[in-house]
Order: C-alpha cells, then sequence, then structure tokens
C-alpha cells in the first residue's frame, strides 16, 4: 500500500489486501478449506442452538477464532518456509507453537459447542 493513504482510499486499499489473503490461504491452505467448510456447517446451526445473542456470538466466535489463528499459522509457516526450507530449531518451534495455538483454538470451538448443544439437548 502506497504511504499517505488515508480514510476511505485506506479502508478500500486494506480491504484488498485483506480479501486477497482470504483468498491465498483458500487456494493454498489445505487446513484452512477444512476448518472453513466445518464454519459452513456450523454457522447455521448456531442459530438453532444458540439461545440468545450472547450464546450466538460464543458459538460463532469460536467458529471464527479457529479461522483467524489459521490464518496466523499459516502466515508464520510462509516466513519460516520462506527463510529456508533446511532444518532448524527455531523454525521448528515456532511452527510447533503456531499449530499448538490452531489446537486450541480447536479446543475452544469443540467445549463451546458441546456445552451449548449439552445445554440445550441433554441438560
Amino acid at each position: 500500500m502506497k504511504p499517505g493513504y488515508t480514510g476511505w482510499q485506506h479502508l478500500v486499499h486494506s480491504t484488498r489486501y485483506s480479501l486477497k489473503g482470504l483468498r491465498a490461504a483458500f487456494r493454498n491452505e489445505a487446513a484452512f478449506r477444512q476448518e472453513l467448510g466445518v464454519c459452513l456447517v456450523l454457522l447455521p446451526l448456531a442459530w438453532w442452538i444458540g439461545q440468545g445473542p450472547v450464546e450466538w456470538i460464543l458459538l460463532v466466535g469460536s467458529c471464527l477464532l479457529v479461522l483467524i489463528v489459521e490464518l496466523l499459522n499459516s502466515a508464520i509457516e510462509n516466513v519460516v518456509d520462506r527463510i529456508g526450507t533446511e532444518h532448524h530449531e527455531l523454525s521448528g518451534r515456532a511452527k510447533d507453537i503456531s499449530s499448538a495455538a490452531v489446537m486450541l483454538s480447536l479446543l475452544i470451538v469443540g467445549l463451546t459447542w458441546g456445552f451449548l448443544v449439552w445445554q440445550k439437548f441433554l441438560a
């Protein structure tokens, strides 16, 4: 982005770059496509399961959190791979840590959805 963009110009250019990033993640990252597919199935269910706006935002937000963390994980992996393909302890650690972040975000989804489904149907 050119320096000096402000206001609407900045918003338009930032939005373009963000959409470009989403397209790149969709095209190049299988995990992102899989998680997006699961989110697209779960999001309509959130309207049915959630009883009120707080529960709905917890269900939807947990799904979006996974996508956000996956995007960051993919960005870290791409930067590490850009630096070099040879094995380095710090490169491996960075990839492992970002992968752990994805795992924890998936745990949040499981706990959130599991508890609210249990509360609605089994309690």
